[in-house]
């Protein structure tokens, strides 16, 4: 029963996370189940990414039908995301283990209090003054960067989504959830193939408790965040991202 309660939490945390602020179900699910009931390193991320997929998908799906979706923009970032998370993969394995492990423990925590002390209220406006030539060379050109630090560090893929998206490209907080989870679904989809095809199927009660859970939590955050001021959304987001950073490092450092 303590197994199914883990699965149970661990999935609706990492699926709020998802829905609301576009976090990838990695950084909730694979600390839990590695620090409270023992898993693997390696069979944990795939439970996690596998749980992503439907997760992202349905976010996107809400996200969309809102219309808070870049979808022309999104297909760019994803096709350079995917490419760099495979030259970032490849270089990792050439450096020391553990170079930049902590980066997305950290990133979680300083991204969630900027949220609180600095909302994202950019509006859709100010990425319609561009031409769609910007818009895709500077979807390209961030993709490759978001790409090769996912593949280098192994993790972060929608942190690090999110603070490009509304940073760098300047879109409103909405419309930056809803593309990163729309790119989200396809990356942990490939993710979760290759982690099964190289390490087996998982534990089939984890993966299936965990799917569902995290993909209630996402469909959930995913419609209450589509209907909240920005403001409110802003402040939502910060204080999730921020639990979750502080769980992260009491968990790896404490």
């Amino acid at each position: 029963m303590f197994a199914y309660f883990i699965y149970i939490i661990a999935g609706m945390g990492a699926g709020i996370g998802t829905g609301l602020a576009g976090l990838s179900a990695a950084a909730v699910i694979s600390p839990m189940l590695i620090t409270f009931l023992g898993f693997d390193p390696y069979e944990a991320v795939g439970i996690s990414l596998a749980s992503d997929v439907l997760a992202s998908a349905i976010s996107a799906y809400t996200y969309g039908k809102n219309k808070n979706l870049d979808i022309k923009n999104g297909l760019v970032m994803l096709a350079s995301v995917l490419v760099f998370t495979l030259i970032g993969s490849y270089i990792a394995s050439l450096v020391p283990g553990g170079t930049m492990g902590s980066f997305s423990v950290f990133m979680t925590l300083l991204l969630g209090i900027k949220f609180i002390v600095r909302p994202v209220m950019t509006t859709k406006e100010a990425q319609a003054e561009k031409t769609q030539k910007e818009k895709n060379i500077q979807s390209l050109i961030c993709g490759c960067f978001i790409g090769f630090i996912c593949g280098f560090i192994g993790a972060g893929g929608g942190m690090m989504l999110l603070l490009i998206l509304t940073s760098v490209l300047q879109y409103e907080l909405k419309t930056a959830v809803g593309t990163s989870v729309f790119i989200m679904s396809f990356t942990a989809f490939t993710g979760a193939c290759s982690h099964f095809a190289i390490g087996g199927m998982p534990n089939i009660e984890a993966l299936i408790v965990c799917v569902v859970a995290t993909l209630v939590g996402a469909r959930i955050a995913a419609l209450f965040a589509n209907k909240a001021e920005p403001k409110r959304l802003n402040q939502a987001t910060g204080v999730v991202l921020t639990v979750l950073g502080l769980a992260m490092v009491i968990t790896n450092y404490m």
